[in-house]
């Protein structure tokens, strides 16, 4: 494969350290979506390089230009039939590294054809940009077959004048020409998948080795008497985690109970990894681990649902005092703000929960209190960043920080997490969810978190008493259809989205100006992550 284009990389740098700066996804790697993005572009570069070279020696010497833009329509390469051209469609910004976008260039033979998903022919004064009128363009997207992805996009330019019938099914052909090589590349990658995994397995000589990802899975005989059919579905969330330029070591718990120390490797271009299994560590490991009890306050923070009672209470001393902003209504704001000030100026433990709940004006009193506090004190809270003023100066008093990550970022326990909810509602031991269920499960993004996972397990307990648990048993709503697991980038870009929509109250014109996007772009984001509708507010 050829090498990446590294011109490339500080634009992709941008973009993702753009998000990052949201803090949604403060632990993620700036290289890892780097390489990813390069090794993507590098691909379809090495598919369509030699189709472009034949279509620009059919139109040597013709007033044809011919263009490739990748998935993201940036123009990654341009050949001119002849050079009189090239200038033309220079002043009107058609350079490579351009992006064509619809909100900047209006209605295009690059953007419209990735928004509409096919073919699309722009002539002369269907352009919106009046310097564009002079243009007859047919852009025609490049898919991969194997995922039915668009890739990019191929299309062939002229002057007015020169438009001709013809290049409409001529640049179809080529396209074709393009995701059929890309199909080659795909076998190809499945072959590197098969020749990493034989070397490790000759490496490793008794020890467990795994290669796995989307459509292929590879175990010798030591994985296969270790593995149960719901390690599929976490070795694969895994697989998306890992980095692509490195070997890493990290501990996997298996369902059957082990936790095994495995190297992790990316097979590069083919989307899989290959797992290394060592021995079995004799420590034990649970999907909710217990947080070491500090002896300072303690702040517990975390999207509604992520489990900030559960670490509480493993925090807090039996005889611990509880306190729940959300009832604080019900039993009158000023006896509940006297006995929690009684409990702190005590020696003791405790447990002030939701504080993002209390009234503003309680939120001020109660920081007060904190400062003078005898008592051990836990808090837990909303994320930080969403607290208002007056909640953030509560939790600022805690010396101590626990900070829970949404399930969507916790992909790979997924798995454990429902084996191990179905062992608390009581089920049947022979109930069992199948690998496919799992990786629906794993797919969807948990507004409500472990509680809302629990809830679709129930749900599923309450239909299936006995037997393998398939997709089609689980809740519609939790089913949808898992075609592929985000990048860390795209997680956070839609996580981006979603607060956005939010915040706007499901008005996606307001949603889109918030983010300085059109919308367009807006409504092609919302399909690509399966963002459902927001309502109004």
């Amino acid at each position: 494969m050829s090498e990446p284009d590294n011109s490339y990389r500080p634009l992709i740098t941008q973009s993702w350290q753009r998000v990052a700066m949201s803090g949604l996804f403060p632990d993620a790697s700036v290289d890892d979506a780097v390489i990813e993005e390069v090794d993507r572009r590098s691909r379809l570069m090495l598919a369509a390089t030699p189709v472009l070279d034949e279509m620009a020696e059919e139109l040597d010497g013709n007033g044809f230009a011919v263009i490739l833009a990748d998935r993201n329509a940036r123009l990654v390469d341009l050949r001119y039939g002849e050079r009189q051209l090239q200038p033309k469609l220079e002043e009107v910004g058609t350079v490579e590294g351009r992006r064509f976008l619809e909100e900047t260039t209006g209605t295009n033979s690059i953007a419209t054809a990735f928004e509409l998903r096919r073919g699309i022919a722009v002539r002369g004064e269907e352009h919106y940009i009046e310097a564009l009128k002079k243009f007859s363009c047919y852009g025609q997207p490049v898919v991969n077959p194997a995922t039915r992805r668009i890739e990019g996009v191929l299309d062939i330019t002229c002057l007015s004048e020169d438009d001709s019938p013809l290049l409409a099914p001529f640049v179809i052909r080529a396209a074709r020409q393009v995701g059929e090589r890309l199909l080659e590349e795909s076998r190809q990658a499945e072959l590197r998948v098969f020749r990493s995994f034989q070397d490790a397995t000759v490496r490793a000589r008794t020890r467990p080795v795994i290669a796995i990802g989307d459509d292929i899975l590879l175990a010798n005989t030591a994985a296969v008497q270790i593995l149960q059919p719901a390690d599929h579905a976490l070795l694969r969330a895994l697989a998306v985690d890992a980095p692509i330029d490195r070997e890493t070591t990290q501990d996997v718990q298996l369902s059957a109970g082990p936790l095994l120390t495995a190297s992790v490797l990316r097979v590069p271009g083919s989307g899989a990894a290959l797992f290394t299994f060592g021995e079995v560590q004799t420590r034990s490991a649970t999907m909710i681990q217990g947080p070491v009890v500090p002896t300072g306050s303690l702040l517990i923070t975390g999207e509604p649902g992520t489990g900030r009672t559960t670490v509480a209470r493993a925090a807090a001393h039996d005889d611990a005092t509880w306190f729940d902003a959300a009832h604080v209504t019900e039993q009158g704001v000023r006896t509940w703000a006297e006995k929690l000030r009684a409990c702190l100026a005590v020696r003791g433990c405790v447990v002030l929960e939701a504080v993002d709940h209390l009234p503003p004006s309680l939120a001020r009193e109660v920081a007060e209190d904190l400062r003078s506090a005898r008592a051990r004190v836990i808090v837990t809270s909303a994320p930080v960043d969403q607290l208002l003023p007056e909640h953030a100066g509560v939790v600022s008093e805690c010396t101590e920080r626990i900070e829970l990550a949404p399930l969507r970022y916790r992909r790979p326990e997924v798995p454990g997490l429902v084996n191990k909810m179905l062992e608390e509602l009581g089920a049947a031991p022979h109930v069992r969810f199948t690998p496919a269920a799992l990786e629906a499960l794993a797919g969807q993004q948990w507004a409500g978190n472990l509680r809302e996972l629990r809830t679709a397990v129930k749900a599923v307990c309450d239909i299936r008493s006995a037997g393998d648990v398939t997709v089609a048993d689980i809740p519609e709503r939790w089913r949808g259809r898992l075609t592929r697991q985000l990048t860390p980038l795209e997680q956070a870009e839609r996580d981006t989205i979603v607060k956005a929509l939010k915040d706007s109250g499901g008005n996606k014109k307001a949603a889109a100006c918030a983010l300085g996007i059109s919308r367009t772009t807006l409504y092609r984001a919302i399909r690509s992550f399966g963002i459902a509708d927001i309502p109004p507010s």
